[in-house]
């Protein structure tokens, strides 16, 4: 959504030549003075590890920052690693049972690639004169990577994800994100928001975030006593769980923003996108404002040209994706987004935040991006390189990684177990 929401005050208008709803809903394009756009920002875009900022109450916090390649990866030499670790289990496991293979040598007779190998960029194919045999493990470093994740699982502080969408997409973007967590064995939970994906909820008929979440909050209703789930938010999304965060505490373990709005308290999505002053001559174009009370009254819901999507949205995505995306986006409620937030640090910041950066953003740039992190410093902060704003589409597996990465982050100690090992150690003289 980022800065699609420019001011409503129209300089030129037109006729939206696109059919009217049930709902009588009036559609119009505007030229409009824009809330957020290109202006120049104080804030770096440096990748370093480690940086420290001072928050609102003037105390120091140091929060870390750790970027993912083009592959997913956290360097280059990943695929090299993960092979040295599966030769290392293979010899290990014939060491063990006593059964290190005579090593026989082998001769290879290299074949030339068919065709132009320069143009190809492949190398030539070999061929090997030993034979494999039976006793022969066979270990690929995915199923290394995979099976070490998976020991794992149970002993997280949760392994339920639930993920939540931003404005205009719905539970369908999450469709690779969702596939990769349940095979490494999470439990996943994706939600419609009122009025988008499938829903069946007019988007002009929402006029307050508790309506917009209620899909979400019925998740967190459902949930058991002492169940905790990893919130993840998209877009829009951030603010969504949010005020979720601060409706259920004790049930979010950790949660994570992608390429979201992280609001501070009395702050609306608007108010943080409209930190981004300038021009945006795409996103304006894009724009269609919808006003289902007529045009006298505020509009109450913006919709995308969608011939428009793949520039602005999806700059870095597949052509599937963006297809998938220009017949499924719908209208974005307007009230949810003038909403203010009420965030306590009780609630809301009780829980631990992370915050993952796409580098290639033209929705909500890069620059906004950092804005909001040292606004208000999340635990740990991360960049994706090379995603566009929607990375679950642009780079699923780097996406993937890092989200797992989050869930392994183990629990931090409460102050009630400290002072719990504090008063067994006083008993016990060890201090």
């Amino acid at each position: 959504m980022g800065n699609a929401l420019d001011c409503i005050a129209p300089m030129n208008q037109k006729e939206d030549s696109r059919s009217a709803s049930s709902s009588a809903t009036v559609a119009a394009t505007f030229r409009t003075r824009p809330f957020f756009g290109g202006k120049p920002s104080l804030f770096s875009s440096s990748s370093s590890t480690n940086k420290r900022t001072n928050n609102k109450k003037g105390l120091s916090v140091s929060f870390n920052s750790a970027v993912v390649d083009d592959d997913g990866g956290h360097d280059s030499s990943t695929i090299i690693q993960e092979q040295a670790i599966a030769a290392a289990l293979l010899f290990r496991h014939h060491q063990r049972n006593g059964s290190l293979p005579d090593f026989i040598r082998s001769t290879s007779v290299v074949y030339p690639s068919p065709g132009n190998s320069k143009k190809q960029g492949g190398l030539p194919k070999s061929s090997s004169a030993r034979r494999r045999s039976l006793s022969d493990l066979t270990i690929t470093p995915q199923q290394v990577v995979n099976s070490h994740q998976e020991l794992k699982i149970d002993n997280l502080e949760t392994n339920h994800f639930v993920l939540v969408h931003g404005g205009g997409f719905g539970a369908w973007c999450w469709y690779k994100t969702m596939t990769l967590l349940e095979e490494t064995g999470f439990k996943v939970d994706v939600v419609d928001l009122t009025g988008s994906g499938v829903s069946s909820s007019d988007t002009n008929t929402i006029t307050s975030l508790v309506h917009y979440v209620k899909p979400l909050t019925h998740i967190f209703d459902k949930l058991e006593d002492g169940e905790k789930v990893i919130l993840v938010g998209h877009d829009f999304g951030g603010a969504c769980i949010s005020f979720v965060m601060e409706l259920y505490p004790s049930k979010v373990a950790k949660a994570v923003f992608v390429a979201a709005a992280m609001l501070s308290n009395g702050q609306s999505a608007l108010d943080m996108f409209s930190q981004q002053m300038g021009s945006n001559d795409v996103m304006r174009q894009a724009q269609i404002f919808l006003y289902g009370n007529g045009r006298n009254n505020p509009p109450t819901a913006v919709d995308f040209d969608k011939t428009l999507l793949r520039g602005l949205f999806f700059n870095q995505s597949s052509a599937k994706d963006v297809a998938l995306a220009s017949v499924s986006m719908r209208p974005i409620p307007f009230e949810p987004v003038l909403e203010k937030l009420t965030l306590s640090d009780t609630n809301y910041g009780s829980i631990r935040r992370f915050y993952i950066k796409t580098q290639e953003d033209r929705v909500i740039s890069i620059c906004l991006q950092e804005a909001m992190i040292e606004s208000d410093p999340p635990e740990r902060v991360f960049q994706l390189k090379g995603s566009d704003h929607a990375p679950f589409f642009s780079r699923p597996q780097g996406l993937h990684r890092i989200l797992v990465e989050i869930a392994q982050v183990p629990p931090k100690q409460t102050s009630s177990s400290t002072a719990t090992e504090l008063r067994h150690l006083l008993a016990n003289d060890t201090l």
